[in-house]
């Protein structure tokens, strides 16, 4: 191939390359080009962390349920909106011993989204968890996984670590069996499952194959030798 077809073609390849370099900036979950950002623990360590996002909701109290049965900590990356909606259920998560972060306050897909945009939801986000459960967050998780231009500006200003994970469950539109299987067949050493106990803002979400796939999968893991941790535990060891 020669001449302006040749051309044509390397601007085509140089497109597609830079399309798929941007994409994995915004999206890749080793990505930290907007910001601070962790994916997975230490791979020498038979330990995984179990995630939940966009809580609380009228189910999350299911899911301490499980947890507490099999004594095992987890990590609820939490929505303002559904903390100023149920702050007693916010509460229950950090008495339960559970670890919390900022999940954003009306969970939006932050793409193009100004730097004043992101930075106003997850400060405000950041006072409903403080004001509802006394805590803190010092974790922050991106809808949909999704980082822009601010972010990183507004983790430093808030102190928060991004936490993205090593395998999703698709809980939102699989049946429990079939994320049972995503989440066991691609779990490793250092792993951070993310999985969900509510639906973004939705009032009253369904999330029961999410929450029958978590009384399958902790068991399982345990049975396979894993330890669990909080996503702080795992990325730092000694704290």
């Amino acid at each position: 191939m020669t001449g302006p077809a040749a051309a044509l073609a390397a601007t085509a390849a140089a497109m597609a390359a830079s399309a798929g370099a941007s994409a994995w900036a915004v999206r890749g979950r080793s990505s930290d080009v907007f910001g601070p950002s962790a994916w997975r623990g230490d791979t020498g360590r038979k330990s995984v962390a179990l995630t939940f996002d966009d809580g609380p909701s009228t189910s999350t109290p299911q899911f301490l349920d499980v947890l507490a049965e099999y004594r095992t900590p987890a990590t609820f990356f939490q929505i303002g909106m559904n903390v100023l909606r149920h702050p007693d259920i916010a509460r229950a998560v950090t008495a339960a011993g559970h670890e919390i972060g900022n999940h954003s306050h009306t969970h939006p897909n932050f793409a193009l989204k100004p730097a004043s945009v992101i930075a106003s939801d997850f400060t405000l986000a950041q006072a409903a968890i403080s004001d509802a459960t006394g805590v803190r967050p010092a974790l922050m998780r991106a809808p949909y996984g999704v980082r822009w231009f601010g972010f990183r500006q507004m983790q430093a200003a808030l102190g928060l670590k991004g936490v993205m994970w090593s395998v999703i469950g698709l809980d939102w539109k699989l049946p429990a069996a079939a994320i049972v299987d995503r989440v066991l067949s691609h779990v490793r050493n250092g792993g951070i499952i993310c999985l969900h106990d509510g639906r973004g803002t939705e009032g009253n979400p369904d999330v029961a194959p999410a929450l029958e796939s978590v009384r399958r999968i902790i068991p399982s893991l345990i049975a396979a030798g894993y330890h669990f941790e909080s996503v702080s535990q795992l990325l730092w060891p000694t704290i």
